[in-house]
């Protein structure tokens, strides 16, 4: 959410309850009175959050509540829209996480099927959240790996978000590709809970 306001978009964050410490502390951080974030910046119900959002929505949920998340948004409101789906299929149910789905399914492939009209673009799962906006590391630039059925949506993803936040993109076709890129998440998961460093 920052980075897109950094960007200059208008953001609404979409959340179960408003008063969570996180989202107060968000709201405070970019809620200064005549400051042009503070134009850009509001918070509201997942169904209000996937309304006020014309071109694009950014589902980031945990992979459990994932499906709630998408029904009390109402996958009405996401319809012709852009869904930039982060997640990965994470089961914590036997300690250190593990994947819930894959080989023959995936995230990605669950939401486009919980979203059938809109344009599922899978992103920004493969790594952790402190990286996503410009990142920097020792070897160089990173690579974003994308997937999606939608040429369009994709090619709007990298060039109005992925660039701008400095990253370079590879698309690796269809969203059956979120096969892929969710194992592929698990390196930098496992590690981090194994070495608490992302």
């Amino acid at each position: 959410a920052d980075g897109l306001l950094n960007l200059g978009h208008q953001v609404t964050l979409g959340t179960r309850d408003t008063s969570k410490k996180e989202v107060v502390e968000w709201t405070d951080k970019h809620g200064k009175e005549g400051d042009k974030e503070s134009e850009n910046a509001s918070i509201g119900s997942f169904a209000e959050a996937a309304s006020f959002g014309e071109d694009l929505i950014i589902l980031c949920t945990s992979w459990t509540g994932t499906s709630s998340a998408i029904k009390m948004a109402d996958p009405s409101n996401m319809t012709d829209k852009i869904v930039i789906d982060t997640t990965n299929p994470l089961d914590f149910s036997q300690g250190l996480p593990r994947m819930a789905v894959g080989v023959t399914d995936s995230a990605g492939e669950i939401i486009q099927r919980l979203l059938p009209g809109a344009k599922v673009v899978k992103a920004f799962n493969i790594v952790g959240n402190p990286h996503m906006i410009h990142p920097d590391f020792p070897s160089g630039p990173p690579t974003m790996f994308i997937c999606g059925n939608d040429e369009q949506a994709k090619k709007m993803v990298t060039e109005s978000i992925l660039t701008p936040f400095g990253w370079e993109t590879i698309d690796i076709g269809g969203i059956e590709g979120a096969r892929l890129l969710e194992p592929l998440a698990m390196l930098w998961i496992t590690h981090y809970f194994r070495t608490g460093t992302g």
